[in-house]
């Protein structure tokens, strides 16, 4: 995960605002460049993975294995009595494909069947077969070939895509599900994406997959689709292709089905979104589709399901739909009057509160939302302030990797001007500012001093009791960092100023220095 300063960390460690000729608007105009910046880092590249479907059945019955039943790979003598015994009878087959399916998970398998000749048009002869028990287990035997890591392999299987393409229109909900999870791994590979699956059509058939009353079929169209959408093509020769199907409108309902008959196709079919989101080609068509409000509905609806039930693995599921809400918000167009505010405050803390003991990264997730949310939004400022949500946002701050957040929502509030000073100063309060200054990050402290300079740009009374509190003796302690040295003096300049007798510093000159 990429450290929320590490998108500007030069803007955050900067002094211009701090000079004499910077205006009100000015700040505000670097503050958005600056969150235009830390959402831009906020944008993650997600590792491509495969997965393998496999059967629980004996392996005892089925391979040479140790006695505890692993199996082991197979000589290339064994191989070639397999693929002759494939001519044999049905059930010889079936029983020398069953066998070639299990010694298909090694790797030294994998390369001998792909190297004796004609090995691969045997098996997607019997891929293609009638026989409907002798063609599920040749496409088991290709699944365990789409799994591998070895660039050959995967050149071996590119014949057999446009077979498996043709069965996903099948009858065979199994045989469906199957051939699309081999679609997923295959996708994998930029060289298959281009010259076989993209021209072939993947796209439309997908659509049709995703329509299937049945929830695997479902969930394997969804893993296939978002294996194709992490691909180096995608922004350019996928995701248009995508959007233009009519896709995008089927993923947002998937999205948000029942997670009590499973969250599997919902969180596949999140993390599509999340990279079509992030890929930023056409983001406005999924706002006019809904999106946000879709989304923005979805997350209370599950902070709801997770106060009454145990919410087994449904983290799952929150985590790319925040990351869709939250990079939705950070579009140019200011979109966040669709959302229900202070419900989806609400969520995001329920997730904060639950998710923070095992799953931190996620309480990472929700404070971006609430980062993206606060940022040119005074309504979200305003709910967050007047909700009793503001303690639990605080306790946040000590949290490792949550302190630089935090304290960047805690700007985001203070840069709407005195009433949300008033009220953050109200509901921070001086000990939290002075506890805040004794935070060992460099670029938290840095944060800090931001955050204390707003204050008393908008709300001087915050000045006058920062100074009455030994404020200005917790400054000092940094006055030796270089990072923070010229921001610490010009704090310390303005902070007694604005506390100096009315005669000693006249307004016009506190303002001045602001």
């Amino acid at each position: 995960m990429l450290s929320p300063a590490s998108g500007a960390s030069s803007d955050l460690a900067g002094t211009r605002r701090w000079r004499r000729s910077c205006t009100v608007e000015e700040l505000r105009g670097r503050r958005r460049e600056r969150e235009a910046a830390l959402r831009s880092a906020r944008r993650l590249q997600q590792l491509v993975s495969k997965r393998l479907l496999r059967e629980d059945a004996s392996i005892e019955d089925l391979c040479i294995g140790t006695g505890s039943g692993a199996t082991a790979p197979v000589s290339e003598q064994e191989v070639s009595e397999l693929l002759r015994n494939a001519h044999k009878g049905t059930e010889e087959r079936i029983k020398s494909l069953r066998r070639l399916r299990w010694g298909l998970q090694h790797k030294e398998t994998q390369q001998t069947f792909i190297r004796l000749e004609g090995s691969m048009r045997m098996l997607i002869g019997l891929f293609t077969s009638n026989l409907a028990d002798l063609q599920m287990e040749a496409a088991r035997c290709l699944h365990e070939l789409s799994h591998s890591q070895d660039p050959e392999v995967m050149e071996a299987c590119l014949p057999a895509t446009s077979y498996l393409l043709t069965y996903l229109s099948g009858h065979s909900t199994a045989l469906t599900e199957l051939c699309l999870y081999t679609l997923g791994n295959l996708a994998v590979e930029t060289k298959v994406v281009k010259k076989q699956l993209l021209p072939q059509g993947i796209i439309p058939v997908l659509a049709s997959c995703v329509q299937s009353p049945h929830l695997a079929v479902q969930e394997g169209a969804g893993y296939a689709l978002s294996q194709l959408l992490q691909s180096k093509e995608a922004a350019e020769e996928i995701i248009p292709l995508v959007l233009g199907s009519g896709l995008s409108q089927h993923m947002l309902r998937l999205v948000c089905s029942d997670v009590e008959q499973g969250i599997g196709v919902a969180v596949e079919f999140a993390w599509c979104l999340h990279y079509i989101i992030c890929s930023q080609v056409n983001n406005s068509l999924l706002i006019s589709q809904g999106a946000l409000p879709t989304l923005g509905q979805l997350l209370p609806a599950l902070a709801s399901t997770m106060m009454t039930t145990s919410a087994e693995g449904l983290e799952l599921l929150v985590c790319p739909v925040v990351r869709c809400l939250s990079n939705l918000l950070a579009e140019e167009e200011p979109c966040g009057g669709e959302l229900q505010v202070e419900s989806l405050l609400r969520a995001v803390f329920v997730f904060i509160r639950s998710f923070l003991p095992k799953h931190p990264f996620i309480v990472q997730e929700c404070l971006w939302l609430l980062n993206n949310l606060t940022a040119d939004d005074p309504t979200s400022c305003s709910a967050l302030l007047s909700l009793d949500l503001f303690p639990s946002l605080l306790q946040l701050l000590h949290c490792q990797k949550a302190s630089m957040l935090v304290l960047t929502v805690l700007c985001n509030v203070a840069a709407k001007g005195p009433g949300h000073c008033q009220a953050l100063h109200q509901k921070a309060g001086l000990p939290f500012l002075l506890g805040a200054l004794t935070l060992s990050d460099d670029q938290a402290v840095n944060q800090v001093l931001e955050l204390a300079h707003l204050l008393f740009l908008h709300w001087p009374e915050a000045a006058i009791g920062f100074v009455d509190h030994s404020g200005l003796q917790a400054l000092e302690r940094h006055r030796d960092n270089l990072l923070l040295r010229e921001k610490v003096e010009a704090l310390i300049r303005i902070a007694s100023q604005l506390a100096a007798p009315p005669q000693d510093c006249p307004l016009e000159a506190s303002a001045e220095d602001l």
